[in-house]
């Protein structure tokens, strides 16, 4: 921004003049004088009573910010000194203050004299400082009045019009005479008629640097923007660059911009986001096709790199109830073209775990098909083979699973979808086998904005409700029952920063709620795996998977219910910059009616801390029970990458 004062360049001139002069002085010092050792000092800056000023000055300090790191000799040291005069009242007419005043006194406590910051005898002076003897710099600002913009003007360039603006794009500006003469206020004035300018179909626009003109009589800072609103476009010919495996049918079909839609950065760029994530891309850009404008358009040119279309991962989690779980994945990326990812993982389970009897295994194929059938409909489909040796019962079992998902309005996502189920249990030495059919039904809302879920939450809402018909079938004309799972969880997280008490993303409560029930049958009814069960990070940590809710007796064996409700709450601190802390209570009950609620109630506490690395935090929590079951766990660990929830 630039400013003049009375309509004349007298200031820049003025400032142009001083800097030449200062070159001319600074090579007479260094030609006729002998360097001097390093000259340490300490600048104290008074404060001005205005935060945002006292920031500004000091951010503009050389003097403050080089004492520690740049030490230099008497010379150097009096021109830093002179050009912290000019740095400083930038700073002041940055905040408004044009008739500020800097004063500068260096002091030097052994010999009790004070030298003013202009003297023409400062580097003199100070090279008759005492060796080891550091400098006391005190800088005072005496900020002046506070000025305030008088008129405000936006002109065309070329016509020296005021433009036509909508209501939309004059609130966008939002300039107005008699607000705080602030630069960065004038300025950002600027971006934001631009962006508005854009947003309503001018992609050629233009919104030059603003004139100022000082007006000290009246205390006013006049403001002229040159303008150039350019002509009101459509989106022309979208062009693809970069595709080789990916079809450009798929992404024509995809993108959510078309020919002919009037020019909007906003949906330009939501576009461009939604194609990255789709997976198959390491980037995506898109850019104006042209500087001009083409038969009353602006094309838009989309260019793509391709990511890898393969890949290998590693899965590794570990909890004394579980105990260690480690596996590989095998992950192929657009298998067919169109974004499809097939990705194959191999598990063991059950490495030492308190709720766990032996070693099981968890082999599955994962196929993900966006846009399935229409837009925004995703295909996920599963082939599993399961084996899990629990204290409760033994399983193997084979499962098919296949469901679509789609939005349903903003921020919610629904999925439907079939299973099939065939499983062997064995439990107390007798082994049954059960065909179980369902329909899974669920919502889910999210709005905290966070698309990774690795990535820890910081403010919003997540819920899912979920309703299950089931059907189960007996083997060798064992009994056949009909009944719906059902159950819905909710969690939210609170910034403290919202309630000034730290940065933001620093200090986060979070909580969690969950609450199920099982209708239409009971507890001897049901499939012991599809038996509501608690206990385990998932509910109610300190006590082991299973640990909560109706047991045979006195024993490690758990009944399940047809009944659950839990809660939790956690404190998550975040310290330095890779490492935090969490504190956390949980609560929870299994009943064996279908009215969540009843049973008997189980608390645990603990903590953990968190190092945060570039993919999410990698978590170690230790819990403990405050009413232990019969035979329950004293203590329990838990390491994973991410947070609980």
């Amino acid at each position: 921004m630039a400013v003049y004062n009375r309509n004349l360049l007298v200031r820049f001139a003025g400032a142009t003049n001083r800097l030449l002069a200062g070159a001319v002085l600074w090579s007479a010092f260094t030609c006729a004088v002998r360097a001097a050792d390093p000259q340490p000092y300490v600048t104290t800056l008074a404060p001005t009573g205005q935060s945002d000023l006292d920031t500004a000055l000091k951010t503009s300090s050389d003097l403050l910010s080089l004492q520690a790191t740049r030490a230099v000799g008497p010379f150097a040291l009096a021109g830093r000194v002179r050009n912290e005069y000019d740095r400083l009242r930038g700073a002041l007419e940055s905040c408004g203050y044009y008739d500020g005043t800097v004063h500068i006194l260096l002091k030097s406590s052994k010999q009790g004299v004070t030298m003013d910051g202009m003297s023409t005898a400062l580097a003199s002076w100070i090279e008759t400082v005492p060796a080891n003897e550091k400098v006391d710099i005190t800088v005072k600002v005496d900020k002046g009045p506070l000025f305030h913009l008088g008129t405000v003007k936006l002109v065309e360039s070329a016509t020296g019009v005021a433009p036509h603006l909508s209501d939309t794009e004059q609130k966008a500006f939002g300039l107005h005479t008699g607000q705080p003469a602030v630069a960065a206020d004038v300025l950002a004035a600027g971006g934001r008629l631009l962006d508005a300018l854009r947003e309503s179909g001018h992609a050629l626009a233009q919104v030059d640097k603003p004139m100022a003109y000082l007006r000290p009589a009246s205390r006013t800072l006049d403001i002229v923007y040159p303008v150039v609103p350019g002509p009101v476009l459509n989106i022309g010919q979208i062009s693809t660059d970069g595709l080789k495996k990916v079809h450009e049918s798929f992404v024509r079909k995809r993108l959510t911009v078309h020919e002919g839609e009037l020019y909007q950065p906003s949906r330009i760029e939501a576009a461009r986001q939604d194609l990255t994530t789709l997976g198959v891309f390491s980037n995506v850009t898109v850019r104006d096709g042209s500087d001009k404008a083409v038969n009353g358009t602006m094309p838009l040119d989309f260019s793509f790199q391709e990511g890898k279309r393969h890949s290998v991962g590693a899965e590794l989690g570990y909890s004394t109830d579980l105990g260690a779980r480690v596996g590989a994945t095998w992950t192929h990326n657009n298998l067919l073209g169109n974004a499809e990812r097939l990705r194959l993982t191999a598990l063991i389970t059950g490495l030492g775990g308190s709720a766990q009897q032996g070693l099981g295994y968890d082999v599955y194929a994962d196929f993900f098909k966006p846009d399935f059938l229409e837009s925004r409909q995703n295909l996920n489909a599963r082939i599993e083979g399961l084996r899990q040796l629990f204290w409760s019962y033994r399983q193997t079992a084979l499962l098919l699973r296949g469901g679509v998902t789609r939005p349903l309005a903003k921020n919610w996502n629904g999925n439907f979808g079939l299973a099939a189920e065939q499983e062997r249990i064995e439990q107390f030495n007798v082994s049954r086998s059960y065909t179980i059919l369902s329909a899974p039904l669920s919502g889910m809302y999210d709005n905290t904005g966070v698309g990774n879920p690795i990535e820890p939450a910081t403010h919003g809402v997540r819920a899912s409700i979920n309703v299950t018909p089931s059907l189960s079938l007996g083997d060798k004309g064992g009994s056949t029952s009909f009944f719906t799972i059902m159950n819905a969880t909710a969690s939210t997280y609170v910034d403290l920063h919202k309630l000034g008490i730290s940065r933001p993303g620093r200090s986060i409560f979070a909580f969690r709620g969950t609450i199920g029930s099982i209708q239409g049958a009971g507890t001897w009814d049901i499939p012991p795996d599809q038996r509501m069960y608690a206990g385990g990070s998932a509910t109610v940590r300190g006590y082991r998977w299973q640990g909560v809710g109706p047991q045979y007796g006195h024993t490690k064996y758990a009944i399940g219910g047809t009944s659950l409700d839990a809660g939790s709450v956690e404190y998550r601190q975040r310290l330095f910059k890779s490492f935090g802390m969490a504190a956390f209570a949980d609560a929870g009950q299994v009943g064996s009616s279908s009215m969540p609620f009843t049973g008997t109630l189980r608390v645990g506490a603990g903590g953990g801390v968190r190092y945060y690395t570039p993919i999410g935090p990698v978590r170690l929590d230790v819990a403990v029970p405050l009413n232990r079951a019969p035979r329950g766990d004293t203590w329990d660990l838990y390491i994973g990458l991410g947070e609980t929830f």
